[in-house]
């Protein structure tokens, strides 16, 4: 389909370009850009006048629920929500039922979503069987499925040394290892610890949990040098550590979630269970770090950690509540509304949501490492158009997730996507 977005305020952070032009498109493929576009006829055009047109947004965790959770999201409305908040492209954590631990699970998996045309969705593969954190997968058989690393996604792995020999493997093979950093015995808690959790009665999670988990991934990295991800820092002082294993030369990159970008445990208030989220959100000192980190590029990305959870699980005691949070749809409006608050160029905050995860991704994206996150003529067609200062307010009706709940329902957002363009293919348009 040849597609020509007119007169936008095009954003490419990889390239450091800003400014107005056209962008043509055909084949899947981005074929010219200039403020003119002769002898180009195109089937649609997109009337960008106001409006950036920035590159499809990556998002590094976001759950499904497929296969498994049928009951709590379908794959066609998860998928309909993330093109909706400008997202093409988005890593599967490996969590589902069954397991993504066998490569046809992968391959059903990528089938479904390739037959919806709407965003590409890379696999992560579990680490281990079941997740169990006892017997490695067969890397080399699901990388061949699909599968851009391996996790164990809020799973610890607590025998060190299977850790050990994950790094080892995964270093001999060039594949890269996901980790979110908790120590199985003090991440049991259900809210951050602090005064607030012990007022409320909660089981706390002390930022001990998250420092000594890094403290041991570190300390094998230095041995065995596999490329690592960390998953949704929470902390200050684990941001800290991650800034000097970055300064040593250690081959790791980090992401943080929305959530914690945003909210403190304060916002809790009585026992609210959406607030109820792995990591759990903790105190002002470590958010005002994370956003600082971001920034500054210490943390290479931000991600939606988009769980959907149904009301059944949610309406509970806080304790008892099912963890997560519905939040493809707001990535890019919160990643917005921290940029203006903090004072960040647009620039700066769309690298975290494309060339910042593109690059994490990195080698495995084979054919698409040169040219996914940044728009490049001859690159691949994933575009997102947006109006950055078009409010929306965020409630169960204008979310096409089924997970309705979300920490940030009733907040004025800005940034309201107009088009989507996920391959070639508009996947979303709202004019």
């Amino acid at each position: 389909m040849k597609i020509l977005i007119k007169s936008g305020r095009v954003i490419d952070p990889a390239s450091g370009m800003d400014a107005q032009q056209d962008v043509a498109i055909a084949g899947g493929r981005i074929v010219a850009m200039g403020p003119t576009i002769p002898d180009f006829t195109p089937e649609k055009t997109v009337d960008a006048s106001g409006a950036i047109v920035a590159p499809g947004l990556i998002d590094l965790c976001a759950r499904l629920r497929e296969p498994g959770f049928e009951h709590e999201s379908m794959l066609e409305s998860e998928m309909a929500a993330a093109v909706a908040g400008g997202i093409t492209s988005l890593v599967c954590p490996p969590d589902t039922d069954p397991v993504l631990d066998e490569p046809g699970l992968v391959d059903m998996l990528k089938f479904r979503t390739k037959k919806l045309r709407q965003a590409r969705v890379f696999p992560l593969g579990a680490l281990t069987r079941g997740l169990k954190g006892e017997i490695l997968t067969e890397m080399a058989e699901l990388t061949e499925s699909g599968c851009v690393g391996f996790g164990q996604a809020d799973v610890p792995i607590v025998n060190t040394q299977v850790l050990q020999r994950t790094f080892q493997y995964a270093a001999s093979f060039g594949y890269s290892v996901w980790l979110r950093p908790q120590d199985y015995w003090l991440g049991q808690g259900v809210a951050a610890s602090g005064a607030l959790a012990t007022r409320m009665g909660l089981s706390g999670v002390p930022v001990a949990a998250e420092v000594i988990a890094l403290q041991t991934i570190f300390e094998l990295l230095r041995g065995t040098p596999a490329r690592v991800h960390l998953c949704r820092i929470s902390s200050a002082k684990g941001l800290a550590l991650i800034r000097q294993a970055k300064a040593e030369g250690l081959p790791i990159t980090c992401d943080v979630s929305v959530h914690n970008l945003h909210l403190i445990d304060v916002d809790m208030g009585y026992y609210d269970a959406r607030l109820r989220l792995q990591p759990p959100v903790r105190q002002q000192v470590d958010r005002d770090a994370l956003r600082a980190g971001l920034a500054d590029g210490t943390i290479d990305a931000l991600v939606s950690d988009h769980n959907p959870v149904e009301a059944d699980a949610k309406n509970l005691p806080f304790a008892q509540a099912e963890p997560g949070g519905t939040a493809l749809e707001l990535l890019l409006s919160l990643a917005l509304k921290w940029g203006q608050t903090d004072g960040i160029p647009d620039r700066q905050v769309l690298r975290a949501l494309t060339r910042g995860p593109a690059n994490v991704l990195g080698q495995s994206l084979g054919s698409l490492q040169d040219s996914l996150g940044q728009i490049v003529i001859g690159g691949v067609a994933d575009i997102c158009v947006f109006n950055p200062t078009d409010e929306w307010v965020v409630s169960d009706g204008s979310l096409r997730s089924q997970g309705k709940h979300t920490p940030f329902s009733g907040y004025a957002l800005p940034g309201r996507v107009v088009t989507t363009i996920a391959g070639g293919f508009v996947a979303f348009d709202s004019q």
